[in-house]
């Protein structure tokens, strides 16, 4: 089996350290900070670009050279107000001071371009829907490629309704062949509301070769170097993912499964 699924190691503190070495790729990290008030988090860019992502709570946040005070004022993800978030570049320090109970997201790719620190949303960012029926969805999107903000890196937020489907009908972008598909890697961050409940992701290549399917839980994280990635949340249970990719080229350019595109070209 891939090792796709990785589980936080605790509650509180640096729960989740994603390498491109550990993921066994080449473009994305992400790392996941659980911060009571008063904790602290800290860390260099090195070479790599980073923004971070306050999911919810408040933290004083200082990066680059820049105070940027205290920052954040959604206290549930499920609230589903844009996020606070903070392009850093390369060669760069950060730090956050936990004001509240807070969660905070670092998504990380190789460092391109002369991108200067600067914050990115709550303003620029608006709650957009996606799709229809029960594979009706709502976006945030911090920094996807309409948004000339990072070398690399494209960051989304979605919220899934109970008993929908969400990155669907599946998809897959897995080859660098530019304007048809560009190959990004990708983590999904994952939260269920209720906290109990569970969500489904399927991992799989047309050709069989790949083919996992995971129950996720409140904090888990999938990773998907390739294949097509659909989630399914059950009845009764929300789900939220953050989406962290990156590749050669930073631009989202995707392919429909063959099997599933005509429920893309039903619904539109």
């Amino acid at each position: 089996m891939a090792d796709l699924l990785r589980k936080p190691n605790g509650n509180t503190g640096k729960v989740h350290d994603i390498s491109p070495d550990s993921a066994g790729w080449s473009y994305v990290g992400f790392t996941l900070y659980r911060l009571h008030p008063g904790d602290s988090a800290s860390e260099h860019t090195g070479s790599e670009e980073v923004i971070l992502v306050l999911v919810e709570g408040k933290a004083a946040i200082q990066a680059a050279g820049q105070d940027f005070s205290v920052m954040g004022d959604r206290m549930n993800v499920f609230e589903k107000t844009p996020p606070h978030c903070v392009y850093v570049p390369g060669a760069s320090d950060w730090s956050a001071v936990a004001e509240t109970d807070c969660t905070l997201a670092v998504c990380k790719a190789p460092a391109r371009g002369d991108y200067p620190v600067q914050q990115i949303g709550p303003a620029e960012i608006a709650l957009e829907e996606r799709g229809t029926g029960t594979n009706l969805r709502h976006i945030n999107n911090i920094a996807m490629e309409g948004r000339d903000v990072a070398g690399s890196l494209l960051v989304t937020e979605v919220f899934t309704p109970a008993g929908h489907w969400s990155s669907y009908p599946p998809h897959r972008h897995d080859e660098d062949n530019f304007p048809e598909m560009t190959y990004l890697e990708e983590t999904y961050y994952h939260r269920l509301n209720p906290d109990q409940g569970f969500g489904i992701q399927r991992v799989y290549t047309e050709d069989g070769a790949l083919d996992e399917t995971m129950a996720v839980s409140s904090h888990d994280v999938v990773l998907v170097p390739k294949g097509h990635h659909p989630c399914g949340s059950p009845y009764g249970y929300e789900m939220y993912y953050l989406n962290v990719m990156a590749g050669p080229l930073r631009k989202w350019r995707f392919e429909n499964d063959p099997a599933h595109h005509w429920i893309y070209e039903r619904d539109n």
